[in-house]
């Protein structure tokens, strides 16, 4: 099977990025590039030029380009990769701008404003042969691998949760949201949750809430069950005006097996009820948060190899997200088969781009595009779906 997307040779050189983003996340993104030997920054954009060049001047590259125009700037500076460390809304317009200019995109989570919009993110992908990743950072952490090996002693898996309690006074934009707690944070547990089973979910019954002290405006509260593809349970229980006794930023979890069960505080190493053969601490090293996020991009740009958050995959984690919301609005069990048809015809709709609406219009159906997608490539078909791109 072809490579999907266009692989750039390993060189010797560093990677060309432009950082599209100079915010409070752009400003650690920006310092991770410069202290990698991955990448070489080019530039950066942001809206407000003023910003980009005070970030510019905060790494002691005052000299360093800057523009507001992503495709632009990135032609100017020979750039060969985006990094878009925009706001959620800015996801889609920007990615697929990059995408177009036939550039590789590795972007801040979630995939999009929207599932529908994540869609588009995806079959824009496909269109232009190029690689879009989604930085889930909290899956790059070598004790969330230790406790993924360890559970495959337990034999069948049956219940995984994860407990999430802090008490963050952020201010600014997440005080005002309607979901801060299951629009800004819970998708990393919920993706966290997919990576530990190796599978994707099914439906949800959500509640949520706010507490009387909360100073969210929005439902800082959230109880989730999800139902996985292979009959497990995901529960998710979490606050974000919990003071005291607060949880790792990870989480705390509980994976529950057949023969016993893998606890995991999110800051030090899990612990199994079953001996496991090797030493503590031996499973794989994927890197640390957005460093990690960084070195699997740059690997997969130059190999082929598909990233953990690759589109077609990582739509599934903010489906989970907007699942959960609608189970709670509505106060019933929500099927994300649903959802993504649901969330494909909203795709339809408002797709502009007559090319992209071409590759949806091919996908016989949205989950077996998305479980295809990491295998396909533009112009080929993928044996069995009847897929055209």
């Amino acid at each position: 099977m072809s490579t999907p997307f266009a692989i750039i040779p390993d060189d010797g050189t560093p990677l060309r990025v432009v950082v599209v983003g100079a915010g409070g996340m752009g400003r650690a993104w920006l310092r991770t590039v410069e202290s990698s030997p991955l990448v070489e920054l080019v530039g950066i954009v942001d809206l407000d030029l003023a910003t980009a060049a005070e970030a510019a001047a905060s790494l002691g590259r005052p000299d360093l380009p800057v523009g507001a125009g992503t495709a632009a700037l990135a032609s100017d500076v020979g750039a060969q990769a985006i990094i878009n460390v925009t706001v959620p809304a800015a996801h889609h317009p920007v990615t697929t701008e990059a995408l177009a200019a036939g550039l590789p995109v590795l972007g801040e989570k979630p995939v999009a404003s929207t599932v529908a919009q994540g869609l588009s993110l995806a079959a824009a992908a496909e269109l232009h042969g190029q690689l879009f990743m989604v930085s889930q950072s909290r899956r790059y952490n070598r004790q969330l691998f230790e406790a993924k090996r360890l559970s495959g002693s337990l034999g069948a898996v049956g219940i995984v949760s994860a407990e999430f309690f802090k008490a963050p006074h952020f201010g600014g934009f997440r005080d005002a949201m309607d979901h801060p707690l299951l629009l800004d944070m819970a998708i990393h547990q919920f993706d966290m949750a997919r990576f530990l089973l190796d599978a994707d979910p099914v439906s949800v019954f959500c509640e949520e809430y706010n507490p009387s002290w909360s100073w969210y405006r929005g439902d800082a509260g959230a109880t989730a069950v999800f139902e996985m593809t292979g009959g497990e349970r995901f529960v998710f229980n979490g606050s974000w005006c919990s003071p005291g006794q607060e949880t790792s930023w990870n989480a705390s979890w509980r994976i529950s097996g057949e023969h016993g069960t893998v606890l995991w505080d999110g800051d030090n190493e899990p612990v199994s009820s079953v001996p496991v053969s090797g030493d503590a601490g031996s499973s794989e090293d994927p890197g640390q948060e957005i460093a990690g996020s960084l070195r699997d991009f740059v690997s997969a740009v130059r190999t082929g190899s598909t990233p953990m958050g690759q589109v077609h995959q990582n739509i599934m984690s903010l489906a989970m997200v907007e699942a959960a919301i609608l189970s709670a609005a509505n106060g019933t069990r929500v099927s994300v088969d649903t959802l993504l048809e649901d969330s494909y015809q909203q795709a339809l709709l408002a797709e502009r781009d007559p090319a992209v609406l071409e590759v949806l219009k091919s996908w016989t159906s949205v989950r077996s595009a998305l479980a295809g997608g990491s295998a396909l490539t533009g112009g080929s078909a993928l044996a069995g779906e009847g897929i055209r791109l």
